[in-house]
C-alpha cells in the first residue's frame, strides 16, 4: 500500500524515532527503522493498538526516562493502551526492525541484536505474547502499521533513496 493512495477517511501518522504513538481511533502508523525496533501492541476485544519506535535498549537511570529506550518505550505504549481501555492480558505484539546496517569487525553484540533481545525479553516478562516479527538481517525497513486491526505491513529497503 501506498501512502498516497490512502483516502481522505483514513487518518495517518508518521511515528518519529524515539516516540509512540496509541489511539482509540483508527490510524495508519508509518515509520522507517535500521537497527532501531517498532513494538508493535494490539488488542483484538477492543480493536485499538500502538506503536513505538525506540533507539537503544536500556535507559541507565541518567537524564530523562524517555521513549528512545526500549525499556521505557515497552512499559509506556503498555501503559497508554491499559489507559486507552486495553486490558495487558488481551495485549498481542508484533517487533519488527533491529538490522545491522553497519558491520561490526570488533564480533560484540551490536545495537540492533540487543534491542531485538530486549523486546523478546520484556515482552514476555510482561506476558505478552509475540505473535508475528520480522528482525535483524541488514536492510532497513518501511512500516505501516493498522492500529485498529493489528495489520503490519513491512517493505524492505534497498538503499537510502528508498527512504522517502
Amino acid at each position: 500500500m501506498n501512502l498516497e493512495s490512502l483516502s481522505l477517511e483514513e487518518k495517518t501518522h508518521y511515528l518519529h524515532p524515539g516516540n509512540l504513538f496509541a489511539h482509540y481511533n483508527p490510524y495508519i502508523v508509518t515509520t522507517i527503522l535500521g537497527s532501531c525496533i517498532a513494538v508493535c501492541l494490539w488488542d483484538p476485544i477492543n480493536k485499538i493498538g500502538g506503536i513505538n519506535h525506540y533507539m537503544l535498549p536500556l535507559w541507565n537511570g541518567e537524564g530523562l526516562s524517555e521513549p528512545k529506550y526500549g525499556n521505557i518505550a515497552i512499559k509506556k505504549l503498555t501503559e497508554k493502551l491499559v489507559v486507552l481501555g486495553s486490558k495487558k492480558r488481551n495485549l498481542k505484539a508484533k517487533v519488527f526492525g533491529g538490522s545491522t546496517i553497519h558491520e561490526n569487525a570488533h564480533g560484540l553484540i551490536n545495537v540492533g541484536e540487543r534491542n531485538i533481545i530486549l523486546a523478546r525479553d520484556l515482552l514476555e516478562a510482561e506476558g505478552i505474547p509475540i505473535i508475528s516479527s520480522d528482525t535483524g538481517g541488514s536492510r532497513g525497513r518501511r512500516l505501516l502499521f493498522y492500529t485498529n486491526t493489528g495489520v503490519a505491513k513491512l517493505r524492505y529497503i534497498k538503499k537510502s533513496s528508498d527512504l522517502f
